[in-house]
């Protein structure tokens, strides 16, 4: 038998090569689909929401003031203190309602001692009003006198009444400058969180002619979002919606939250009346104004993660689903926020079908396909290059 030459075998060894660099040329080459502009449909989460932004304040606090005049003698608390229901928060001089109140009080003592002088007449004047009867029987004395005696009896009765009631007066008078005693000492009114404290020990309060505020109390939990919705978006939220929110300090911690009340006006632009109370010609032209309504939600701050006058980011959540088909809006063709619209899916040879898509929620950028198309099929998205097709 005689062996193959070795130029017969490297031709031999040549030909086997030729469909095997073949097949890696052809795989290496790029498709037709990847000259196009394309996108590709993925599973994931996608949410349709409204943004807005908002302020956190406490859902319930009160304001603390004084309705008594007189120099601070005493703050007994300090911003950031916790205090209890009826606990004695500040002290005012009391030097001004204590003289009022003793006053007061000498004044009714001169109006009893006067009340038992005047009940003491009126006895002398029944005593003779009835000697006088005893003699008029006998017609011992004259009619005359007999009216007298009546008349001075009717007369020192009316007088005692009229002391009894200037008393009734002065006790009323009495209380009052008890009560003005009273408020000297200022007590909570409710258990929280002292958070603002606006008043000095020495200042002189003047609560005939406004209350003065002293300081804040509030409740640090339940606290409560006033977030600005704007009039384009106001109608897609509704009380009872779901919601949440994000602040600067939290980093990616999300608040949960729903919808608990829609303010139905606007708040008020500073420029919106003059002072006649018209408005303006700024406000009447209505150019360069955003109206925004102001939406409430309530939220839990037991780890006191949250402060008063806070910024958030609110998303009040219309709709959302999770790991289902999702494409860019940019990807579809038809009319914006319809059910069905059109897609063009590009097959590996480049060749362009289009299809009818069934969508569902959007988050503005991206779509939920619920009909039509399938995970990682191509998309066509924008133009097509004429070089290309």
């Amino acid at each position: 038998m005689k062996r193959p030459r070795p130029a017969r075998l490297a031709l031999l060894a040549v030909a086997c090569l030729i469909p095997i660099v073949a097949l890696a040329a052809w795989q290496l080459l790029p498709s037709a689909r990847d000259s196009l502009p394309t996108v590709t449909v993925v599973r994931g989460n996608i949410e349709n929401s409204v943004t807005a932004l908002g302020t956190l304040q406490p859902r319930r606090y009160v304001d603390v003031g004084a309705q008594a005049s007189g120099q601070i003698r005493k703050i007994h608390v300090e911003a950031g203190d916790q205090v209890k229901e009826g606990q004695l928060l500040v002290e005012i001089d009391p030097a001004t309602q204590q003289a009022k109140l003793d006053a007061s009080r000498y004044a009714i003592e001169n109006l009893e001692a006067q009340l038992q002088e005047q009940k003491a007449q009126h006895e002398l004047a029944r005593q003779k009003y009835q000697r006088q009867q005893r003699l008029s029987a006998g017609n011992a004395t004259r009619e005359e006198d007999v009216q007298t005696a009546k008349a001075e009896l009717s007369a020192t009765q009316a007088r005692v009444d009229m002391f009894k009631a200037q008393i009734r007066q002065a006790q009323a008078s009495l209380r009052s400058d008890e009560a003005e005693l009273g408020y000297t000492r200022i007590y909570a009114p409710m258990t929280g969180t002292v958070v603002a404290v606006d008043a000095r020990v020495g200042q002189t309060l003047n609560a005939q002619q406004q209350t003065p505020l002293i300081l804040r109390i509030a409740k640090l939990s339940p606290m409560t979002v006033w977030a600005e919705v704007s009039e384009a978006d106001i109608g897609h939220v509704k009380p009872g919606m779901s919601a949440y929110f994000t602040t600067l300090s939290g980093g990616s911690r999300r608040w949960s939250s729903t919808v608990r009340q829609i303010l139905p006006i606007p708040p008020k632009p500073l420029n919106e009346t003059q002072g006649n109370g018209s408005p303006s010609s700024s406000a009447k032209s209505g150019t360069g104004r955003v109206v925004l309504y102001t939406v409430l939600l309530d939220v839990d701050n037991a780890d006191n993660a949250l402060m008063a006058e806070m910024t958030t980011q609110v998303f009040f959540v219309a709709g959302q689903a999770r790991d289902t088909l999702t494409v860019p809006v940019a990807a579809l063709q038809g009319t914006s926020g319809t059910e069905s619209q059109i897609a063009r899916v590009v097959a590996k040879n480049g060749a362009i079908e289009e299809r009818k898509v069934r969508l569902g929620i959007s988050d503005r950028l991206h779509v939920e396909v619920l009909e039509g198309l399938n995970e990682g099929d191509h998309l066509l998205i924008g133009p097509i290059d004429s070089n290309g097709g």
